[in-house]
């Protein structure tokens, strides 16, 4: 696997602006030009991807600090972090396999110095803090 960073382009809105709204639009035109995307969501809620009651679960709610879920056509890994206090958005982007994504999205993380697209909606324009390279708005 190489471990050369892919570069990292952030989607940067408080909620509700319309940051899933762009991606789900932005994905498929970079892939009609054959840029393979890796994401990255934030989220604020407590979340699990995993299903209670499977077994992937159990084990996981067992002690497993991680679990790999694999099948024919995808696989995911899960990490618990119970005393992680921030995420640190570098280390996640080196989670990724260089040699299949060309460009990683990057959903959330506002406040992190990473190139990133600001959207605007007049009420939250003076709270940006950050650099942004354009701007987007429905």
């Amino acid at each position: 696997m190489n471990r050369s960073l892919p570069p990292l382009l952030a989607i940067g809105a408080y909620s509700g602006t319309g940051k899933t709204t762009l991606l789900k639009q932005l994905i498929p035109l970079l892939k009609q030009r054959q840029v393979r995307i890796g994401l990255i969501k934030h989220t604020h809620h407590d979340m699990d991807v995993d299903t209670p009651g499977k077994d992937s679960y159990e084990l996981r709610k067992a002690g497993a600090e991680q679990t790999l879920v694999a099948s024919d056509r995808r696989w995911a890994l899960m990490t618990e972090t119970p005393e992680q206090q921030s995420l640190d958005l570098r280390y996640l982007a080196e989670r990724f396999d260089a040699d299949k994504v060309d460009l990683i999205l990057v959903e959330g993380f506002k406040h992190e110095p990473v190139s990133k697209i600001l959207l605007y909606r007049p009420r939250s324009a003076d709270r940006w803090k950050t650099c942004w390279i354009g701007l987007w708005w429905r």
